[in-house]
């Protein structure tokens, strides 16, 4: 038996007992005759006290451990003199008397600590030492718990949950797939599924009328903080169900999540806020609600044939950053150039101080008098003491985006996101197309099998970019936590979509064949949602990406540096497979 106690359990009400441990060791101090080991395992550290004058060739083996040496130890319960307030075991430490090393280490590149040495790539490569941190271990903990909460709460309201197959056919609309080549079937190819969407769809129609999984997804994308080539869902779908019944539903399991996990009551009712006042107010998607700043047009006060830039421009708009007047030109010069970036894309920054004493300054002086920046000044909300931003540009909505990404920036200088503070809402009503430039046609906003507002079908023949989609997010803290939609169930409707889209007949069934004619034996109306489970998680810990609360994660460029994937095969595997790789030379 290698252990009786784990390091965390242990309190002063255990003292007297002879416990065995086993875990890792974190330091060594030796302090004259005594020495002192903290062991560590997953639920704590305790201290291990080794005596010269009572056990010599012990304290002489305590001596020669090493950092991250996995040990057994043997001892008895004792108060300690001086205690540690830090630690839930600070107020006992074990008296020594056997040691058994289980397994020697070599220094290891980083130090096992909250606030590590290591960098991110060298806690990539040796992950399995980065995870016996504890800053990483409590996210996967927290992984963990919500996971459990959320399949009882499924549970409760009658979800079943059914594993769907990871190898499936591709679906090129939407992000690229990662494709597997088969050995059986030469030439021809699975793909790893994107979502379960169609076959939760599939589920519906077989009368599974709620169905859940914790589904991993892949998608072939550039990855930034939020993205993984490889993800978690938790992927929901339900029949006989309208959008209010959906989103009732997965708040009350937010409302749920967020009361067990971080003791936060969210309100009886979350806002929903339409996708156009979303991009007017905010210029994203999913805005982020914890602070203002919010966008103020600014056309009717400033386009006045002074200025060309905002003369010939499409939009513009402001933010007012309450408290930011006394900016120095150093400050503001760098604000012109982070939204100069081609991140983000804009060609310049207008500003104007109103200043503590009511005077004012603007880098459009010499266009704009007074009157002018007043006019400003009221349709603002500005006060003095205040700076107002201002972009302008072409095309409305790519400027609100870049405003978006100042007025983001400017919360994060003001520390104005406090990752202890959740603004949840749902953001409806989004447009059912959007047009691809590189495809140059329209293209589903979400995906082939969104149900259009009824509404609004009438339009699909002459004005299909008009059509509002009966979809829905889930936002939180400016992050897209989850999504979803009614689906179309009539295959008549299901037709047009494809149509619209520039599917021929022969396409769509080549495609989707299996899901259109299943929709003819009865298909129920049916709805859905998926919460990313890692974008969740990252949340309710405050992290900056979701890479930490995944146990094995990719780095940017989409490699596991531990596992040095991906690689290249075998020439034997190529040939089973019957295939030739050529690479292009750039």
């Amino acid at each position: 038996m290698y252990r009786s106690k784990t390091c965390g359990e242990l309190r002063l009400s255990n003292a007297g007992e002879v416990v065995t441990l086993a875990g890792w060791v974190q330091r060594t101090r030796k302090m004259g005759g005594m020495t002192f080991v903290d062991l560590r395992d997953r639920y704590g550290i305790t201290q291990l006290v080794f005596n010269e004058a009572v056990d010599k060739e012990l304290c002489d083996r305590a001596n020669k451990l090493g950092r991250e040496f996995c040990i057994q130890v043997e001892g008895t319960v004792n108060e300690r003199e001086s205690k540690n307030k830090n630690l839930p075991t600070g107020e006992i430490e074990i008296i020594a008397s056997k040691l058994n090393i289980l397994s020697e280490s070599i220094t290891p590149p980083f130090t096992i600590e909250d606030n590590t040495d290591g960098g991110d790539d060298i806690r990539m490569k040796y992950r399995y030492l980065d995870l016996r941190r504890n800053a990483v271990r409590k996210n996967l903990e927290l992984r963990h718990r919500m996971t459990i909460l959320i399949r009882n709460f499924l549970d409760s309201k009658d979800f079943i949950e059914v594993e769907t197959p990871i190898l499936i056919g591709s679906t090129p609309e939407g992000a690229r797939d990662f494709v597997v080549p088969s050995r059986m079937n030469p030439g021809q190819f699975y793909a790893l599924p994107q979502s379960p969407q169609t076959l939760k769809q599939l589920l519906m129609v077989s009368g599974f009328d709620r169905y859940f999984q914790i589904a991993k997804c892949f998608r072939d994308e550039d990855l930034r903080a939020d993205r993984q080539p490889e993800f978690t869902q938790i992927d929901c779908e339900m029949s006989f169900v309208d959008q209010e019944d959906v989103i009732c539903l997965f708040e009350d399991m937010a409302r749920h999540l967020f009361k067990e996990v971080r003791g936060v009551d969210l309100p009886a009712k979350l806002q929903q806020m339409t996708w156009h006042e979303a991009m007017r107010r905010f210029g994203s998607d999913k805005p982020d609600l914890r602070f203002g700043m919010e966008f103020v047009e600014l056309m009717d006060v400033l386009k006045t044939g002074a200025f060309a830039v905002f003369d010939q421009a499409e939009y513009i708009g402001g933010i007012c950053v309450p408290g930011c007047a006394n900016y120095t030109r150093k400050q503001l010069d760098q604000l012109t150039d982070f939204v100069k970036r081609p991140q983000v894309g804009a060609k310049g920054l207008v500003y104007v101080k109103f200043n503590e004493d009511g005077t004012i300054k603007s880098s459009v002086d010499k266009f704009y008098g007074e009157d002018v920046l007043l006019k400003v000044k009221e349709k603002m909300g500005a006060k003095d003491g205040d700076l107002v931003l201002i972009l302008s540009g072409e095309k409305a909505n790519k400027t609100r985006t870049q405003l978006c990404t100042l007025r983001l920036e400017m919360g994060d200088r003001l520390g104005l996101r406090d990752k202890d503070k959740f603004e949840c809402l749902w953001i409806v009503d989004f447009p059912l197309f959007e047009w691809s430039d590189e495809e140059e046609r329209l293209m589903a906003t979400h995906h082939p099998f969104t149900l259009p507002n009824p509404d609004d079908i009438p339009l699909l023949d002459e004005h299909p970019e008009q059509v509002r989609a009966m979809a829905y997010d889930f936002v939180c803290n400016g992050i897209e936590v989850g999504g979803g939609s009614l689906r179309i169930h009539d295959g008549k409707l299901q037709e047009k979509m494809f149509n619209i889209l520039g599917f021929t007949p022969e396409r769509a069934m080549a495609q989707f064949g299996f899901l259109i004619n299943a929709f003819k034996y009865g298909a129920p109306p049916h709805a859905g949602l998926a919460f990313g489970l890692d974008r969740f998680v990252s949340i309710m810990a405050g992290l900056d990406s979701i890479r930490d609360c995944i146990a094995f994660p990719k780095n940017n460029s989409g490699r596991d540096v531990m596992l040095d994937a991906p690689g290249e095969l075998d020439p034997k595997q190529l040939e089973e497979l019957q295939l030739k790789v050529d690479l292009r030379q750039e």
